[in-house]
């Protein structure tokens, strides 16, 4: 079995300009998968419709998008698309996800996305993603 680096950390979901709440999010770095990472939320804060299988026992909501992407949001506004990623005030980092049903911005601790970073680096270096891609096996799942 591959290492990985996962890390639980605590967010704030802002809901307005003077309201937020607190939620946690699991990062998740798979060396087999080099170029992304992962943000998990509790499948609580979905924004689809009640009745579609969300509860209790509803899986996670699962964002995967670029480690270069939250790298350089720590520094400067960064993204296209679907997800952003950019500094906020204090020492904190904000992160947009855009999805047909809404959007949702995810405020974080600018050092535990740093730290998560640091710990994905120590298992796939920056530059060195090329080395741990499986064309085969990425070209298997396409066709799957």
């Amino acid at each position: 079995m591959h290492a990985i680096a996962e890390e639980t950390v605590q967010a704030r979901l802002v809901l307005s300009p003077h309201r937020s709440v607190r939620l946690r999010v699991t990062l998740t770095y798979l060396p087999d998968d080099p170029l992304a990472v992962r943000m998990g939320f509790p499948a609580e804060f979905s924004l689809d419709e009640p009745g579609d299988g969300t509860g209790p026992q509803a899986a996670d909501i699962v964002w995967v998008f670029a480690r270069r992407l939250l790298a350089s949001g720590l520094e400067v506004p960064s993204g296209i698309g679907d997800v952003h990623v950019r500094p906020s005030l204090g020492r904190r980092t904000l992160v947009e996800l855009r999805a047909p049903e809404g959007t949702a911005m995810v405020q974080f601790d600018t050092a535990d996305l740093r730290r998560f970073l640091w710990r994905s680096r120590l298992l796939v270096p920056e530059g060195e993603e090329h080395l741990h891609l499986d064309a085969d096996r990425a070209l298997a799942q396409l066709l799957g």
